[in-house]
Formats: C-alpha cells, structure tokens, sequence
C-alpha cells in the first residue's frame, strides 16, 4: 500500500517532485526522464509509470527555464519510439513465454483483462491501434507488446510507433510549454494534473462500462 500511496501522490503532483529531482541531480534529470518515458512503453512490467501528466509538467517547467526545451522535446521522443520498439521485440521473441507464465507476479501486472482489451483495440483498429494507443494509459504500455505477439509486420509498425511517439511527445509537452504559465494553471496545478489523468483515462473507463453493459 506505501508504494500505491507514493505513486498516485507522485502522479498528482508530479510538478514538486521534478522540481525535487532537478535541484538534486541537476543534468541527470534529463538522463532520469529519458528512462521514466522510455520504461513506460518499453517494459510490459511498468504501466503504472506517469506518462501525459509528467510531458505536460516537463513543458511547463521548460517554459520557465529549467530545461532545454528543444533537446528535452527530442530525448522524449525518441524515448517514447524506442520504449515501444523495445517491447514490440519482448513481445515478438517472449510474449507466449510471458503469457504463459504462472509466476503470480508476472501475472499480478501483466494482467489479463489489459491483455484481452488491448487485443480487441488492436484487432478493431489494426496497426493505427498502435497510434491511437499512444493517447490511452496502460494500453499504451500492452499495444506494442501484443503487436510483437500478433507479429505484426515490423515496418508498419515502424510507422505508426514513430507517427505515435513524436504525436504523444510533442502534444503534451506543448501544452505545458503554452498554457502551464498561465497563472490560473500554476495556481491549481494539482488539479489540471488530476484532469489530465482523469481525461487519459476516461476511453478506457467508456470501453469497460460499455464491456459490462453488454
């Protein structure tokens, strides 16, 4: 329960502990970034990770200086492609392995019904599941595997990846660089994170309440 409690108050406020991390490690923090958006996709075991709300803060805090704004924006984004490549590949070589496991742990995260759902979005969708994905937490983080596990033609999934990455990457970080100045943001910032979460969200809670409807 501590872990769950540190993550869902390291999500909604985000803004502190970056600003934390910048003043601790100075330059690392562009190295520490890399790997938090390159994990979140990368690794089928780390969906839990912040990825819309934590682009928007990094554009809000490069607006006031702290980071470079061009190389971050560009660190991210090919963290963001080569996290999905990575576990485009895990999926392909030891998805069935993963799948097949009875290790409780790796069942634990690797959960089922995020497996089912993610295979009934990409079968609706095809390879631009991989794209739409990019703008739906925990999806995000199972598309690329469970098109490694369909062995979905590497160059088409190329595409898509790289149209998805740079999309995802440049979209929330620009709307942190616009509008995280503006002082009625900075003023409840808690809150526009908590409605950037909520709104990532929310395709995936319809599709679940549409589920049980049916």
């Amino acid at each position: 329960m501590d872990i769950i409690a540190f993550l869902i108050d390291f999500i909604l406020h985000v803004d502190l502990h970056l600003a934390e991390l910048i003043q601790q490690y100075g330059v690392w923090t562009y190295l520490i970034l890399f790997l938090v958006i390159f994990c979140e996709t990368g690794l089928v075991f780390t969906p839990f990770l912040p990825g819309d709300s934590l682009l928007f803060v990094i554009g809000a805090l490069a607006a006031d200086g702290f980071f470079n704004t061009k190389l971050i924006t560009l660190l991210l984004m090919v963290a963001a492609v080569g996290g999905n490549t990575t576990n485009y590949f895990i999926g392909r070589f030891i998805g069935q392995k993963i799948l097949n496991s009875r290790s409780r742990l790796i069942r634990t995260i690797v959960k089922k019904e995020y497996i089912d759902r993610t295979h009934v979005f990409y079968e609706k969708h095809g390879g631009k599941a991989v794209f739409l994905s990019r703008f739906m937490p925990i999806i995000r983080t199972f598309a690329p595997f469970v098109a490694g596990v369909g062995k979905m033609p590497f160059a088409k999934f190329t595409f898509f990846n790289t149209l998805g990455g740079i999309t995802w990457s440049l979209l929330f970080i620009s709307a942190g660089y616009f509008f995280g100045a503006i002082p009625a943001v900075q003023h409840h910032f808690t809150y526009v994170i908590f409605a950037i979460v909520a709104i990532s969200l929310l395709p995936a809670v319809i599709a679940a309440w549409n589920k049980r409807r049916k």
